[in-house]
């Protein structure tokens, strides 16, 4: 910190990331010229370079001669080679490709379309951006943590002279969302002011920094282990996993945690670790409240498909509301990229005999079909390996329903699968395993799946009713019912998620194929989960549901998935493109099994003879309780809510919410503390029974208190109670988007205990 304090920033920083001397960073250091493309008329040369901190771009804007600009390499998502954004492919020439980029912002800030001078430029920024932007997304916390610190401390230094005087410091620390009054201010001033100059420069910052970033709470854990010469030895931190951790660990486990995490050599040659090397360690992975053994793909996959719940979205095209907002392949790539396996489309006759997806009878823009499939093509597999399902919701005429499944078959080629694998018939659904980078077609079929088989199956009638989520949005306002005619060639293309309606349970269980899925809007499914919670368990343990909501949400809210799950429901559709507690705990529930958008359901949910009802629960159950002790200690570098008003400090409190069955829904909250955002402390603890863990997510919520209106959202972190690591950990926060807040958390210790 003091040497990029005093005048070297870019050269330490360039030290710091690993990337000092590289060939493409330098060149975008150095910047350039590049054509941002926002329509087929304007176009505009603007000058882009990344400056010293490594964090930020800076680009002069015309809108006010001089005005400089700057984004944060923070907020960037991605950087997509060539004409992979709408806006390109419209806008700029074939023969471009290999000049062309984008940078993909993460929330709705909108793409930023470039195009470089020639390819090997083109080549510089995009390798360049990739590095800097996979350093900052791989950045420890403690690397998150002094990058923050040293931003505002750069910002506060207002004359740039590499020293900071007191009224500096006092911004500063405004900066970093800490209030102290002017005395304490002035105390630590002082007390790093080793030479009495008014100023704070090299070691005294250093000195400054380490005051300020100090934390009682690890000293005092440290202190009851370290018995080592004033070090916690080896054993000393075996003590500390066995005990406080409650881990299975060894003593190479110790050792390899000292190998790993220790910063002082000589302490490292001793089997020791520091109170800075057990910081390091409790900030890794290892010390964080999600169970690294669940990080990875590591559940049984090869079960039936109907045995998971599969990540779905619902309007997947829609970047906002389902009146007017836009429709865009760009939602169905973030759909995609946040792990949906299960997506929406809407298809509609377009023009020129092209089919189009929008929301029907409004203001919502729209997009081709063929390009969403071709989005869909390209997006699919990047981040899980295992099938997508389309959704289709068909609106079309005869003609553009072929041109639907002409564009499927072409664009999707071998992924799509268009018969059943296997020389016989089936009797279940096949398993994630075995549909690996597969796409599979939910809608409409004319005919049975063993036609396959028995080329003299009977065939239905060529016109089936209307889509499920269409016609029960008709049914509210009473029209009469319609049929539509399916096309043979789409028909062809639905295998093992062919749409019917729900005609009860009796009726399902006797006469609905394992292939066949009913659709259910969500004020049916939560009547259903209420009333016969029991039934809808095993149905679910035979066949696919799809949950979607209702269609009065016009502003693109969601409906709580939870009641979904309690039932075994699989496809619980979501609008990902709105931001609230509901997604939260979808992302949440598919956090495990490395994030691949299917997770299997418990035991309970898959027994097609199964008793459970999460509404009342077995005697048994109630018997088995676990109970879930929770002491929030702290939290950490909170971010502040209003830049705009450098006074503006939160008041931070937190929230622990339980979800699961309604007799462990529960939600408890510990105080607020004024003024101060940047290491708030509580040491609260709460207690928490729990009947069904397997179904339980815990979501940990920080808000800034207001004595007048409500309180606002800070961050939150949402994961399976099946997920949890037990003992002293720290919590990462995600914004409203969903988006890692970089240098903020929580620090909470955790115990549970099982009780017959």
């Amino acid at each position: 910190m003091s040497q990029a304090e005093s005048g070297s920033v870019g050269f330490e920083n360039g030290k710091m990331t690993g990337l000092e001397g590289n060939t493409d960073v330098t060149f975008i250091q150095t910047g350039g010229y590049l054509t941002k493309i926002r329509s087929a008329k304007w176009q505009k040369e603007r000058y882009y370079k990344l400056l010293d901190d490594f964090s930020t771009v800076w680009y002069e804007s015309r809108k006010m001669v001089g005005r400089k600009q700057t984004f944060s390499v923070t907020d960037v998502d991605s950087v997509r080679h060539g004409r992979q954004t709408e806006g390109l492919q419209r806008f700029v020439g074939e023969k471009l490709d290999g000049r062309c980029f984008s940078i993909i912002f993460k929330g709705r800030k909108e793409n930023l379309d470039l195009v470089a001078g020639s390819e090997e430029d083109a080549s510089h920024w995009i390798s360049g951006l990739e590095k800097v932007v996979n350093m900052m997304q791989h950045f420890s916390r403690q690397q998150s943590s002094e990058h923050w610190i040293f931003t505002c401390m750069r910002k506060a230094d207002k004359d740039n002279d590499n020293r900071m005087n007191l009224k500096e410091i006092k911004h500063f620390l405004k900066q970093i969302n800490i209030q102290v009054d002017d005395h304490y201010a002035e105390q630590i001033f002082k007390q790093c002011d080793t030479n009495g100059s008014g100023t704070l420069e090299g070691a005294e910052i250093m000195k400054f920094y380490s005051i300020l970033t100090n934390r009682e709470e690890i000293d005092t854990i440290y202190n009851e282990y370290a018995h080592t010469d004033g070090l916690m030895g080896a054993t000393d931190l075996l003590d500390f996993l066995l005990n406080e951790q409650r881990e299975q660990a060894s003593l190479e486990n110790a050792h390899q945690l000292i190998r790993n995490y220790e910063l002082d050599e000589t302490a490292k040659q001793n089997q020791c670790m520091t109170k800075d090397g057990f910081l390091m360690y409790l900030q890794q992975d290892e010390g964080m409240i999600f169970n690294t053994a669940h990080k990875d793909l590591y559940q049984d996959m090869n079960q039936p498909l109907n045995h998971y719940f599969i990540s779905s979205s619902h309007n997947t095209y829609l970047m906002e509301d389902q009146l007017k907002g836009p429709s865009s392949t760009e939602a169905y790539i973030r759909a995609l990229m946040k792990g949906c396996r299960c997506v929406e489309l809407d298809c509609w006759d377009g023009v020129d005999g092209e089919p189009v997806i929008y929301h029907g009878h409004t203001l919502t823009s729209k997009v081709l079909f063929k390009d969403v499939i071709k989005a869909i093509k390209e997006y699919a597999f990047k981040v899980s390996e295992f099938p997508v399902i389309l959704s289709l919701e068909n609106h079309c005429s005869i003609e553009q329903q072929k041109r639907m499944a002409y564009h499927m078959i072409n664009i999707l080629g071998s992924a799509l699968v268009t018969e059943p694998l296997g020389d016989t018939m089936p009797a279940s659904l096949p398993s994630p395993h075995e549909l690996k980078g597969c796409i599979l077609v939910k809608g409409k079929r004319m005919n049975k799946l063993d036609v396959f088989f028995n080329p003299n199956s009977a065939m239905d009638e060529g016109s089936v009713s209307e889509e499920d989520e269409a016609a029960e949005m008709k049914e509210e306002s009473k029209p009469k019912k319609s049929n539509m005619k399916l096309a043979k060639e789409l028909s062809d293309v639905v295998i093992y998620c062919k749409s019917v309606h729900f005609k009860g349970f009796e009726y399902a269980r006797d006469n609905q194929s394992f292939y066949e899925l009913a659709s259910f809007k969500e004020s049916k499914a939560n009547h259903l989960g209420k009333t016969s919670a029991n039934a809808f368990v095993r149905h679910n343990a035979a066949k696919l549901s799809r949950i979607y909501p209702a269609g009065s949400r016009t502003d693109s809210s969601n409906y709580n998935p939870v009641p979904m799950w309690n039932v075994g429901c699989q496809i619980v559709a979501l609008n990902f493109q709105t931001p609230c507690c509901e997604m939260d705990l979808n992302q949440g529930l598919f956090l495990p099994n490395g994030r691949c958008g299917y997770i299997l359901k418990p035991n309970f949910l898959r027994n097609k003879n199964s008793g459970f009802d999460p509404n009342g629960l077995s005697p048994e159950l109630r018997m088995q309780t676990t109970i879930f002790h929770v002491m929030v200690i702290s939290a950490q570098q909170l971010p502040k809510l209003n830049k705009e008003q450098p006074r503006s400090i939160v008041d931070p409190l937190v929230k622990v919410q339980i979800f699961g069955v309604p007799s462990d829904t529960a939600e408890k909250k510990t105080h607020y503390i004024n003024n101060n955002g940047f290491n708030p402390m509580w040491n609260e603890k709460f207690k928490f029974i729990i009947h069904v863990p397997e179904l339980t997510l815990v979501r940990f919520e920080v808000e800034d208190y207001d004595t007048a209106t409500n309180n606002d959202f800070i961050g939150q972190y949402t994961l399976p109670f099946t997920s949890i690591q037990k003992g002293y950990r720290h919590i990462p926060l995600y914004n409203k988007r969903g988006n890692l807040i970089p240098s903020a958390g929580l620090f909470v210790h955790i115990m549970t205990m099982t009780s017959e």
